[in-house]
């Protein structure tokens, strides 16, 4: 397996992109969302997205060369229209806006419409955490994968949600998760690797275990009946928890927004058509709500009795939301991003199609 330097993981999204037609700047935008995200271990949503994104462009649903722009402007909130294209530069966008917006009036919050797939939600939050605000995102999804408790076929998407919150002096507390119990992705991420499922992410018509990691993909991506359990599985675990999470994410990322509901949009658009996904960003400004440095001592208190609990295990401390990615992050920049040998054989394909140089090199 290569472990592939940041830099020629990011040189090498921008040169696919650039081929397809993508204007430099939201080339640059997108590539960086996209290699932060590989750095954090999210493998799932990082340079292996390239081949999810040729086939939307392949098709003509992805505008490769949409250029955000504000449709809606009033106080604290705005509504940002993603023309057709990628999501990344459209989150980049409006997350900035929701600042600018909380540092005026304590909180700011901005929807976007018209966008496609915009990788993970956690990297939009660390954008207002790194501004020293509390930032949640959420996002409606194209696919169809979750099937609700009760349930013999999919009706949601993994309806991401993230959210972050600044800590003086530490990395931001991050939670960033599907309100599935996987993202859709982590399952091609397994089959790419060969490896079976863990018992519980996906299940088949009959409500039963898929743990073979082809028949997985199957269910997931290709079959009718069956798919990804909702955040907490079967109903008697929590699962209502989830699917009712997921359901209220929607609300807020897509029908408040005027996006699209999959289900819908699946039975009454042609394969071509946009999947304008909905994304809402929210700032919250914690000097709208008291003193910054009461805050900043509560939150630094908070963190020093979380990493100060007993741990079951010695050798496995407790660990704050957005440590694993951190620890992830300093890793990768050390010794490389993993790329599996399916995933550079794929890789070399779509940037020979797209007339591109192939740039991945070692770490």
């Amino acid at each position: 397996m290569m472990h592939a330097s940041a830099d020629s993981v990011r040189r090498q999204i921008e040169a696919v992109l650039r081929g397809w037609g993508c204007p430099a700047h939201l080339a640059e935008t997108t590539a960086e969302v996209m290699v932060e995200t590989d750095l954090m271990g999210v493998d799932s949503h990082g340079i292996s997205m390239l081949m999810m994104y040729e086939e939307m462009h392949r098709l003509g649903q992805l505008r490769i060369a949409g250029e955000p722009f504000l449709r809606r402007d009033f106080a604290a909130t705005a509504m940002v229209d993603g023309a057709d294209g990628l999501g990344h530069p459209a989150a980049v966008m409006a997350m900035k806006l929701a600042i600018e917006k909380a540092r005026a009036f304590g909180v700011g919050a901005v929807g976007v419409v018209n966008s496609h797939h915009f990788g993970a939600a956690g990297y939009y939050a660390r954008i207002a955490a790194a501004a020293g605000l509390i930032g949640i995102v959420t996002s409606s999804t194209r696919g169809v994968i979750m099937v609700p408790p009760r349930a013999a076929e999919p009706v949601l998407g993994t309806n991401p949600i993230a959210i972050a919150a600044p800590v003086p002096g530490q990395p931001p507390m991050v939670l960033d998760m599907a309100t599935t119990t996987v993202a859709g992705n982590k399952v091609k991420v397994h089959h790419l690797k060969g490896k079976d499922l863990p018992p519980g992410w996906v299940v088949d018509g009959a409500g039963r275990p898929v743990t073979d990691h082809a028949a997985a993909m199957e269910f997931v991506f290709s079959r009718k009946e069956g798919g990804i359990t909702p955040l907490g599985g079967p109903e008697e675990t929590g699962g209502h928890k989830g699917y009712g999470l997921a359901l209220m994410v929607h609300v807020l990322a897509g029908t408040l927004v005027g996006a699209s509901f999959s289900p819908i949009r699946n039975r009454t658009q042609p394969p071509d058509a946009p999947n304008n996904i909905g994304h809402l960003m929210l700032a919250l400004d914690p000097r709208a709500f008291r003193d910054r440095e009461g805050f900043d001592a509560d939150i630094a208190a908070v963190v020093e009795v979380l990493r100060g609990t007993a741990p079951a295990d010695p050798a496995r401390p407790v660990l704050i939301p957005g440590d694993p990615e951190e620890e992830s992050r300093a890793e990768r920049l050390r010794a490389g991003i993993p790329i599996p040998e399916s995933l550079e054989r794929h890789l070399r394909e779509i940037a020979a199609r797209a007339g591109a140089e192939f740039l991945l090199a070692p770490a």
